[in-house]
């Protein structure tokens, strides 16, 4: 059975974003893949929690894509996790909905990569400063898997942004074995 997985994309301003667009795009036609655009979905702000639970029972694996905004996720990524993964839902007692699921946060960065290494201009890997959301993601009893980060977005180049892409896509959809080694 082929693997279900949905990409949430949090970018206030995808059309904007070149990078994020480039790995938005190197999803269409797959199959079993469903790509979202939060901010389009939910402009005004207002989650619809049933409907976002019942997602994500649908899917194998949730995929978070963002830019990373002063080193977390962009507020209405924040404002899902905490309206979506409740108190006796996914965590604590009868909390167990996301047992089993896979998690893969994807971030792109405006900054080169040797900035983010303990000590590098930005102080801490990005393992270190994406720590919150890997805790919240096990808290919830999910299987967080090894993050995918494309550096310098703002400045790569088209072919690049387009190998990124590529890797991004074969990233997402490898098996938990794969991307465990």
């Amino acid at each position: 059975m082929k693997m279900k997985i949905m990409v949430i994309i949090a970018h206030p301003d995808l059309k904007q974003s070149r990078a994020n667009q480039a790995l938005a795009q190197a999803l269409n036609g797959q199959t079993d893949t469903l790509v979202r655009d939060l901010y389009q979905e939910y402009p005004n702000w207002t989650i619809d929690v049933q409907k976002e639970q019942q997602l994500l029972l649908e899917y194998d694996r949730i995929v978070f894509q963002f830019p990373f905004y002063w080193y977390s996720c962009p507020p209405l990524l924040k404002k899902w996790f905490d309206d979506v993964l409740t108190y006796g839902w996914a965590f604590g007692p009868g909390g167990e909905h996301l047992k089993g699921k896979e998690f893969v946060v994807a971030i792109t960065t405006g900054g080169p990569e040797n900035g983010y290494r303990s000590g590098g201009d930005n102080w801490f890997t990005i393992s270190e400063l994406i720590r919150p959301i890997q805790a919240t993601l096990v808290r919830c009893n999910g299987t967080f898997l090894p993050i995918f980060v494309t550096y310098n977005a703002s400045f790569g180049t088209d072919a690049y942004l387009s190998q990124e892409a590529r890797r991004y896509a074969e990233h997402i959809q490898t098996s938990l074995i794969t991307l465990a080694r």
